[in-house]
């Protein structure tokens, strides 16, 4: 059976459509939290915050990420099944974002959790709309398991 026209094109677009129903997801749970971080950041002196997306299989994530997450921050279920996760750490630099990140791996494996991909986006400025980086973190995210970067902390920084 040969490949449609359509098929030939797959590598260009850059979302499935579960992939598309999952950003949606995240636009309408993530926006206002995002919103107001950024007014905490304007009004409140508050520097950078970073978002956090999180899966892993064979552990029990979503008592592990309670029992590390601090009060400031606020812990979303994005896909129960997925075992699929974002948490917005207010108040975070590049270098706390990382080891908290670590520190979260570091548990995951001793709790003989594996297929951990972990994302981390850190905004240090206000001038992206929320959606954009809902949407970098989720495109950030898809790329590390295409990669196949399980157990790595994958970083970006946005200013």
């Amino acid at each position: 059976m040969d490949t449609r026209e359509n098929e030939k094109r797959r590598d260009s677009i850059k979302f499935t459509g579960k992939e598309i129903m999952l950003a949606a997801k995240m636009l309408d749970m993530l926006q206002t939290t995002i919103d107001i971080v950024y007014y905490l950041m304007e009004n409140e002196k508050e520097e950078s915050f970073v978002l956090m997306m999180i899966s892993a299989q064979a552990c029990d994530l979503p008592t592990l990420l309670a029992k590390e997450k601090r009060s400031t921050d606020i812990l979303f279920e994005i896909d129960k099944e997925e075992s699929l996760y974002v948490m917005v750490c207010q108040d975070t630099k590049v270098d706390g974002g990382y080891r908290f990140a670590e520190r979260i791996l570091r548990n995951i494996v001793l709790d003989m959790g594996n297929a951990v991909f972990c994302t981390e986006l850190e905004i240090k400025a206000t001038h992206y709309a929320p959606k954009i980086l809902i949407l970098k973190l989720l495109e950030t995210f898809i790329k590390s398991k295409q990669m196949n970067k399980s157990g790595e902390i994958v970083f970006r920084s946005l200013q």
